[in-house]
């Protein structure tokens, strides 16, 4: 992993459109029909993208702004400002207008890239805001303002620049250069701007293709925000290294038949998104007669052994393949996931219960751990290579080391430049060895398997002095299957609280359970019968705590948490100060 050449994003893909000129690279749908464009067709469209901006005007060193949904034109746009010299920052689509304001102007963007009408709409409030921006390119649909360009435009702007001047500006760059902004999702602040160079984002691409085994025939199904690094390496550094196929969906709503439709041999997934598969499996589970409940709950056994033995090298139960054939193999299928060789999980911390449910279905989930300062991954558990429970071993190439305070240190290729324009920033995360400090907490086992125990800054600290981290509770509670998220409450308190959301698809069987007449997550949550199955259940759970980590007392919430109420990050994290804040009253009535 070391002795890796350094390349820029240019070498690479000018190396796929040779290597690969004929394949797919990305899948798009238009009216029900997959349309593809090929390696060659991509690095084609990229460059003459690159050639319109600077005919827009881009110069080096200038951002690009892009704001939309996962689309061809958001990853042609990006690497099409990267080639001209500039640096592209993707910006949330839930983002609103201010912060689209403040990422274009941190940004120094000249040319931002906008979705449809509506994300334009946010841009054109503030342009007297922004004198640095020049142009806006509509991805999709046109508009009268002259400053405003229609995708279409390009092709005829391209013209006015020479290949000449584009392999200039592609020549005037080397590996070390930043190339990619990065903005982290705030959960407190205004977002911090992450510098990415060529070889950050080509060395972590190659390297986690690697690690999974990639070849040009996998098929990736990206639907992810591309303004997050995640879905940048998975859907755009990591195939253009192997000249495998990114498929986007059509969206979150439509990522079930969107699965079966591909049938991705790698896919990824927040934990938030394998926990609504969970609740799926187990609501249609329940409707199973007594013979095939019972099949159901056998073979689960049989996984769940065959799942611990496989990670200890011993022999899986004989009862594991008959399981496969009569119950794993067909759950899979329904799923679309039956290609599927290597299935991840990462961006956040996902309950033991979630990952010994899919284990118990032959199908373990193997945790990737990083962050967006590292390019993404820093552990990459995959097949023959993993623990449930734990966050797997350092990706080829890195070095992790705990520092004297518990915290998790990355040194490798694909450690970040810095903050952009924050200088304090990133000599905190940055030391001058080089070494990243993360910012959670973790232990290494005698095997080199990285397990988080916490986040550094989440830490609860109770009246009574006791440290305790939320999210081992948190991942406890949301084990109870109509929990949906959970957060613990009690920093500078005498005990600890819980505020509760509901999981829509297994409410009704719970109300059934519950003997309760509630028919919406509201009406359940005001419900007397229905809080006393819940506190049963949470009273198991508080059985398995130490003492002063039970939850005392819990409010169920009337809906669900959601990026637009503003409780979570479009990663789909939990923000707790917006959520301590927002329930104030809830809160405080757990403490009168």
């Amino acid at each position: 992993g070391e002795d890796e050449m350094a390349r820029t994003v240019m070498q690479v893909l000018e190396a796929a459109a040779r290597r690969h000129g004929h394949l797919p690279a990305l899948k798009y749908k238009v009216d029900g029909r997959w349309l593809t464009i090929t390696w060659r067709e991509y690095r084609d469209q990229v460059r003459t993208a690159a050639r319109a901006f600077m005919a827009l005007g881009l110069k080096p060193g200038q951002g690009v702004s892009i704001l939309g949904a996962n689309c061809p034109q958001w990853i042609i746009s990006d690497l099409a400002a990267i080639y001209a010299g500039g640096v592209p920052s993707g910006i949330y689509t839930t983002s609103a207008t201010e912060q689209c304001r403040y990422i274009a102007a941190h940004s120094e963007s000249s040319i931002a890239v906008v979705e449809n009408a509506e994300q334009l709409a946010k841009f054109k409030q503030m342009r007297d805001l922004l004198p640095g921006l020049e142009a806006l390119v509509l991805m999709n649909g046109d508009d009268e303002d002259p400053e405003v360009w229609s995708w279409e435009d390009l092709e005829s702007l391209a013209g006015q620049v020479d290949e000449e001047e584009l392999e200039e500006r592609i020549a005037a760059q080397g590996p070390d250069d930043v190339c990619t902004l990065i903005y982290t999702s705030g959960t407190t602040a205004d977002p911090k701007a992450v510098m990415l160079t060529h070889d950050n984002l080509t060395w972590t691409g190659m390297q986690s293709a690697r690690a999974c085994r990639a070849r040009s025939s996998d098929r990736l199904l990206n639907y992810l925000p591309l303004s997050h690094i995640a879905e940048q390496i998975l859907s755009l550094h990591g195939p253009m290294a192997v000249g495998a196929s990114s498929w986007f969906a059509e969206g979150l709503d439509k990522l079930g038949d969107n699965l079966r439709e591909v049938r991705p041999t790698l896919f990824m997934a927040v934990p938030r998104i394998w926990e609504k598969i969970q609740a799926k499996i187990q609501a249609a589970g329940a409707k199973n007669p007594w013979p095939l409940a019972k099949i159901a709950a056998w073979a689960r056994r049989q996984g769940l052994a065959g799942g611990y033995a496989e990670q200890d090298g011993r022999r899986k139960p004989l009862g594991y393949r008959l399981a496969d054939k009569l119950v794993f193999s067909k759950v899979r299928k329904k799923l679309g996931l039956d290609a599927c060789t290597l299935q991840g999980t990462t961006a956040a911390p996902i309950s033991k219960d979630t990952l010994e449910f899919f284990l118990s279905l032959g199908f373990p989930l193997y945790e990737i751990y990083g962050q967006s300062e590292c390019t993404g991954p820093s552990t990459v558990s995959r097949p023959g290579r993993y623990r449930t429970g734990k966050a797997g071993p350092p990706m080829d190439g890195t070095t992790i080391r705990i520092d004297e305070d518990g915290e998790i240190l990355i040194r490798g290729r694909h450690v970040f430049k810095g903050y952009l324009k924050e200088p304090e920033a990133t000599r905190a995360a940055l030391d001058d060895d080089g070494w990243l400090h993360t910012g959670d907490i973790g232990t290494i086992d005698e095997e080199g398997m990285l397990q988080i125990t916490d986040r550094k800054k989440e830490i609860i600290i109770t009246a009574g002095g006791e440290n305790i981290a939320p999210q081992m509770i948190e991942g406890k509670l949301m084990s109870i299957p109509a929990v949906a998220l959970a957060v613990v409450i009690g920093d500078k308190r005498k005990y600890l609280t819980a505020l509760l959301t509901l999981d829509p698809e297994s409410l009704p069987n719970w109300v059934a359970a519950a003997k309760s007449p509630a028919r919406t997550i509201a009406e359940a949550a005001g419900c007397p019968n229905f809080r006393d199955h819940l506190q049963k259940h949470l009273d198991e759970v508080n059985h398995g705590l130490a003492r002063v980590q039970t939850i005392k007392k819990f409010v169920v919430l009337p809906e669900e948490f959601s990026i637009d109420g503003g409780e979570l990050t479009p990663t789909m994290k939990i923000k707790r100060r917006v959520i301590h804040s927002k329930y104030g009253p809830q809160i405080e009535s757990m403490y009168a």
